[in-house]
């Protein structure tokens, strides 16, 4: 995980960025934690080493992604409901390969997504200090969640394909892939359609903001101790604790945004 550092090694710009800051990838939850950036490796290897952990975190995830979405939009196949239910009648229904639906285009959306966030969060986190150099954690949480507003605006429409491909039953396919979905829906539907939802990730991130800020204020109180003496299973603990209270008040959003976005079948 990095360091609080605004800049890569060699890489022009501030470096008097005292705060322990929430790094590219991690978005919110990096300031969470307390660790210090590998030197021995430069910008582009620690965005590629990053991208690499979120493919694979993605792929394990995937089908637990799949349940959840179409619970959300109430497309379940089969009797029952809720994600597990969801998830076992597309086993059922279409086979085990199909619990990995719109993975591809997930993975595909991390190395644009990082890149954009890193370089938005330089330049929040510039915008943010003081004379001296200096941010304070409340400045520091702000810049990661203005990045990672920034950075889920301008590749939303990859996350609107993704929920398209998870929705669609793969024996009776209406995209036969990420490029023919992107074509089928700007030209039936137009291009703003490729954004239907967007103001709702935008405002949850309000509460994911508030969440993750809440979080991070009380891990003294949590821990009995100092936040630069916090292990490396404390760091551990307190970036679950942060996406769990974060996930849980703006879960609510992006339920709403996903009905959005399949809102064509209705």
């Amino acid at each position: 995980m990095p360091a609080p550092s605004a800049e890569s090694p060699g890489t022009p710009g501030p470096r008097h960025l005292v705060s322990r800051s929430p790094g590219p990838g991690l978005g919110w939850w990096g300031a969470m934690a307390t660790w210090r950036r590998d030197v021995r490796l430069t910008g582009s290897q620690r965005l590629l080493c990053a991208g690499l952990a979120g493919v694979l975190s993605l792929s394990l995830t995937a089908p637990l992604e799949l349940a959840t979405v179409l619970a959300q939009v109430g497309v379940v196949r089969g009797h029952g409901r809720g994600p597990w239910a969801a998830g076992l009648g597309v086993w059922r229904a279409e086979g085990p390969r199909a619990l990995w639906k719109g993975n591809a285009v997930a993975c595909l959306r991390l190395f644009p997504y990082s890149a954009v966030q890193l370089t938005a969060y330089r330049k929040f986190v510039v915008l943010f200090m003081d004379d001296l150099g200096h941010i304070s954690q409340w400045s520091a949480i702000m810049a990661g969640s203005l990045a990672g507003m920034v950075s889920t605006i301008v590749t939303y429409p990859t996350d609107l394909i993704k929920t398209r491909l998870i929705v669609q039953n793969m024996l009776e396919p209406s995209y036969r892939g990420i490029l023919h979905a992107f074509s089928t829906v700007y030209q039936q539907e137009g291009f703003l359609a490729l954004y239907r939802g967007v103001s709702l990730t935008v405002l949850g991130a309000l509460p994911f903001s508030a969440g993750s800020l809440l979080v991070y204020m009380n891990l003294e109180k949590i821990w009995n101790g100092p936040r630069d003496r916090f292990s490396l299973l404390q760091n551990f603990a307190n970036i679950c604790l942060a996406a769990a209270v974060t996930q849980t008040l703006s879960f609510p959003f992006d339920t709403v945004k996903r009905k959005m976005q399949y809102s064509w079948k209705e």
